[in-house]
């Protein structure tokens, strides 16, 4: 049963990404606006309802990694190694976000977002959520009931510390730029989470 699952996820993880990589093709060749969600669901071989089953929208074809990238910057502060320190482990994740965005080809997909409101505007409501789950996780963190003013700044400030830094000449020097203001901040906050103890793994 566990194999059977496992085949099942692996298979809609491949129809994902076939979607994700034929609406990309397509709107690379034809410009964004020019495609329509039927002529991605035909060149990706599935039906609309299995489309609109893995991408709430035409603009979500886009950001493919949406989700990803929203966990793996959750997962920076939950996953992060016994006694590491909440700010730099946020820095590493987002050089690691940085380079996977700043990779070569990724300049047209920006160029085309940049080009588009309507994707201007999903990237802005992407990143409010992005900072409201890590806000969350931030706070968790410190054993507090929700978000407070001072978890929702740092995890914005974070957030955007990713668009700032894809957009600059020098990414990597940008990100430890940026996260030196955001460790300045975090230190006059006084928000120092608790010790975490060791996994038993990492004893």
């Amino acid at each position: 049963m566990i194999e059977q699952l496992g085949r099942r996820e692996r298979k809609k993880a491949a129809t994902r990404q076939k979607i994700a990589d034929t609406a990309l093709r397509l709107f690379a060749e034809r410009g964004y606006d020019a495609v329509g969600i039927r002529e991605v669901a035909a060149g990706a071989d599935v039906a609309v309802t299995t489309l609109f089953s893995h991408f709430s929208s035409k603009e979500a074809l886009v950001f493919e990694q949406d989700e990803d990238f929203e966990q793996r910057l959750v997962r920076a502060v939950t996953d992060r190694q016994a006694h590491e320190a909440l700010i730099p482990a946020l820095r590493r994740e987002i050089h690691a976000m940085v380079r996977h965005c700043t990779a070569d080809g990724a300049a047209p997909l920006w160029r085309m977002i940049e080009e588009s409101p309507a994707l201007r505007q999903y990237e802005e409501s992407m990143r409010q959520r992005h900072a409201r789950s890590l806000a969350a996780a931030i706070a968790a963190d410190l054993n507090l009931p929700r978000a407070t003013p001072i978890c929702s700044a740092i995890a914005r400030f974070v957030v955007d510390a990713f668009s700032v830094a894809r957009e600059a000449d020098d990414p990597r020097t940008a990100v430890d730029e940026i996260f030196r203001m955001i460790e300045a901040a975090w230190a006059v906050a006084g928000a120092t989470p608790p010790a975490r103890e060791s996994s038993p793994a990492s004893r």
